[in-house]
């Protein structure tokens, strides 16, 4: 009962958008999202999913939802919560990607009748957990090949999830939401509880949300609770420290002139040293760029700022080797304030304009890194499999033998069957960049090796397509079957005959030694 009391109480679900009029933000990804959808009620469109990809509390999901209530689907979700193994995803999603509703013909609230469509959602697509969710990723895959439903994968980071379903799929990212435009939902929230709110107070709830609004919502009801006005200094005594994001204490590193501003700024950052000099040395050359004013070049090619930062940058990454190596953390300080304060001083003029600030790229290379080596992982536990030898033997002596033996395209081929290797896992066997033409020939060629090895699948659930399917692949049995019962009648005919003629020779035989038997004795 407490339970159910806490869900009507909470005012991100209560004040969850229904309408696209309702969410806040994002309208060039919302209409994206709008066209995709508007595609399957013509046929089933050439991106069968969608990925929504963005920060957490940015509306994401609410988007979902709001697309399926708006389109009249029926809305189908898996969240991280669930098992996602091959054969879950395969009973609930797969099933259901395959079916069309029961209530297609019935008419909402609103007199809009249901298209008969699913929406079919997968929550967190990138938290796929190693074993508990063996096989997830590949049945993904494979329920996205044979859908006749749209399929919507959320994700916060794209690269968390497999190449193979990335190119099958329309990514559309969402971004935060800005401060302003947070202000007037938390606004309009207060007004409908009853509580006054300055206009200072939200303005910093909003700040402190830095674009989630979810944890808006939620921190402007946490510092509501047992009152009616909230002014700027209840803000405050809530204990909830307002934080500087990443990209405002960058603003005061590159184009402040305090430095105890740059200073607090980068302490209240949830960023150690080692980040944040990731982010200073990404954006470094970008904040002072090698041109002037007017567009033209600096004499040398070469902004002297930017090597003298670099060149204070150093002095910082050598603390930082010193704490990697020796543990002590008390340097850390040290490697901060030249990381802040460096770019500041050695900076000869100020930049105007504004520059969008870039994440490390370094942080991207990590994540495909783990995709790369979640994918070996998946290899080496088929190899190890087939040959009955150790995840370790499998990873680290037999994948190398496997992907000197595929530079053949037979027995690229002959492996990939037997292996029954997935488009990804080709990809990083055959050393490719992508799924280029030559890994897809392979791929599918390799199939009719590995469906021959894979037992055969029950039905349960029928359309058209696969009954068509079935009865072609019914006829092509029978076919063969006439086929082989011919060939096998020749061939006994043609026996038939060998043996009569044996048969005859033998007689001729008789019958001259007979012959030759009566001249004798009539010689005699």
């Amino acid at each position: 009962m407490s339970s159910e009391i806490e869900i009507q109480n909470d005012w991100a679900e209560k004040y969850r958008p229904k309408t696209f009029k309702d969410l806040i933000g994002n309208k060039k990804a919302i209409h994206e999202f709008r066209l995709w959808a508007e595609e399957w009620e013509k046929g089933v469109p050439e991106k069968k999913a969608v990925i929504l990809n963005g920060a957490a509390g940015i509306g994401k999901t609410s988007a979902a939802a709001v697309l399926a209530s708006e389109m009249g689907w029926e809305y189908i979700e898996m969240n991280a919560g669930d098992q996602r193994t091959a054969d879950v995803i395969e009973r609930i999603a797969g099933a259901a990607s395959i079916t069309t509703t029961l209530f297609s013909h019935e008419v909402d609230e609103k007199g809009k009748k249901s298209s008969g469509k699913r929406l079919i959602v997968l929550d967190e697509a990138d938290n796929l957990h190693g074993t508990y969710d063996k096989g997830g990723s590949k049945a993904i895959s494979d329920v996205i090949d044979k859908t006749t439903q749209p399929i919507l994968l959320i994700a916060n980071d794209v690269y968390g999830i497999t190449q193979t379903i990335r190119s099958k799929s329309l990514e559309i990212e969402f971004s935060k939401i800005q401060t302003r435009s947070l202000v007037p939902v938390l606004l309009k929230i207060s007004q409908n509880e009853g509580v006054a709110v300055s206009e200072n107070a939200l303005l910093k709830i909003a700040e402190n949300a830095g674009g989630d609004v979810r944890s808006a919502i939620n921190d402007l009801q946490a510092v509501s609770i047992g009152k009616k006005e909230i002014s700027e200094e209840d803000i405050v005594v809530s204990g909830r420290d307002i934080k500087e994001t990443i990209f405002k204490a960058l603003v005061k590193v590159f184009k402040g002139h305090h430095r105890s501003d740059a200073l607090d700024a980068v302490k209240t950052l949830d960023e150690t040293p080692e980040d944040l000099i990731l982010w200073v040395d990404e954006n470094l050359p970008i904040q002072f760029p090698n041109r002037d004013e007017k567009g033209r070049d600096i004499d040398g090619g070469v902004n002297p700022d930017v090597a003298n930062g670099y060149a204070v940058l150093s002095k910082a990454d050598l603390y930082l080797g010193r704490v990697r190596r020796r543990q002590t953390y008390r340097m850390w300080r040290y490697a901060g304030f030249l990381t802040t304060v460096g770019p500041m001083s050695v900076r000869s003029k100020d930049y105007s304009g504004f520059i969008k600030y870039a994440s490390p790229t370094r942080w991207k290379r990590m994540g495909q890194n783990r995709s790369v080596r979640n994918m070996r992982d998946n290899i080496a536990v088929k190899i190890s499999a087939r040959h009955n030898k150790s995840m370790r033997v499998s990873r680290n002596e037999i994948i190398p033998y496997y992907r000197r033996l595929m530079e053949n395209e037979d027995y690229a081929i002959s492996l990939a069957g037997e292996s029954d290797f997935d488009m990804d896992e080709l990809v990083y066997l055959l050393k490719a960049k992508s799924a280029t033409k030559k890994v897809q020939s392979v791929y599918e060629k390799s199939r009719f090796i590995a469906d021959a090895k894979r037992p055969a699948e029950v039905e349960f659930f029928k359309t058209p397509e696969s009954e068509k399917r079935s009865s072609a692949a019914t006829a092509d049995k029978n076919q063969l079957t006439l086929e082989d019962i011919a060939k096998k009648s020749e061939e006994k005919k043609a026996e038939v005959l060998k043996e009569e003629k044996k048969e005859e020779q033998k007689e001729e035989k008789t019958e001259e030694k007979s012959k030759n038997q009566k001249s004798l004795a009539d010689f005699f």
